[in-house]
């Protein structure tokens, strides 16, 4: 019993935190890049890196399967290197979770590099810093609020996905059985007193999460 139920919780505690570096380094430097930036073509770049945020999941793990299973370049790529697929494995539960929670992570990035004064950039460009001095030591510092809130709330939206996760990793005990698929299960399966046991901790650790993401507001 106390290993059917914590398996699944450390499971998406490792998932979501693998997740959660990924979008982390992701989002501040498309962000970065994006800032400011005036190109052909940005509207329809920023619209593809905030769809995951709209999609139903089903649609996010059917994309998934189209881009990493063996029908594809990608996915075969992949299996003639590692002699296996990445669907069905944890990687794929890493992938899923990091693809719906990047867009949370690329919002608040934009929005507190936003938010910095553009005059004390210019002044520190002025004295000869260049970009990446700029950005690392002006940029970030200024916007850190945005930046963490951002990333709690990756943390909790990844924690908490369920069906690309279902579609794309599968629902494997000890593998790929996160808590939102392992509380799926367990309801169907009748066992009604583990599955609420696994709700109230997602609740608890989401709670938390949007907790501490509320007392950080972007300057």
């Amino acid at each position: 019993m106390i290993d059917n139920f914590w398996s699944p919780v450390v499971l998406s505690l490792k998932v979501s935190s693998v997740a959660l570096l990924v979008v982390i380094i992701s989002g501040v430097l498309i962000a970065k890049f994006m800032k400011n930036k005036k190109f052909k073509g940005r509207v329809v770049v920023e619209t593809i890196l905030l769809l995951p945020l709209v999609l139903p999941p089903t649609v996010v793990g059917f994309l998934l399967i189209m881009i990493f299973g063996l029908g594809s370049p990608i996915g075969q790529f992949i299996e003639s290197l590692f002699n296996q697929t990445v669907m069905f494995t944890w990687w794929a539960a890493v992938i899923a979770s990091t693809v719906v929670a990047f867009p949370l992570m690329y919002q608040s990035c934009k929005t507190g590099f936003s938010s910095v004064d553009q005059e004390i950039e210019h002044a520190a460009r002025v004295d000869g810093a260049n970009e990446w001095r700029v950005f690392f030591f002006i940029t970030l510092p200024l916007s850190y609020k945005a930046i963490i809130s951002g990333a709690i709330l990756s943390f909790a939206r990844a924690i908490g996905e369920f069906g690309a996760t279902l579609m794309f990793a599968g629902n494997l005990p000890g593998k790929t059985q996160t808590l939102p698929t392992a509380i799926y299960v367990a309801l169907e399966s009748g066992n009604t007193a583990l599955a609420s046991l696994w709700v109230i901790m997602i609740i608890v650790i989401s709670f938390i999460m949007l907790l501490i993401a509320s007392n950080l507001k972007p300057q």
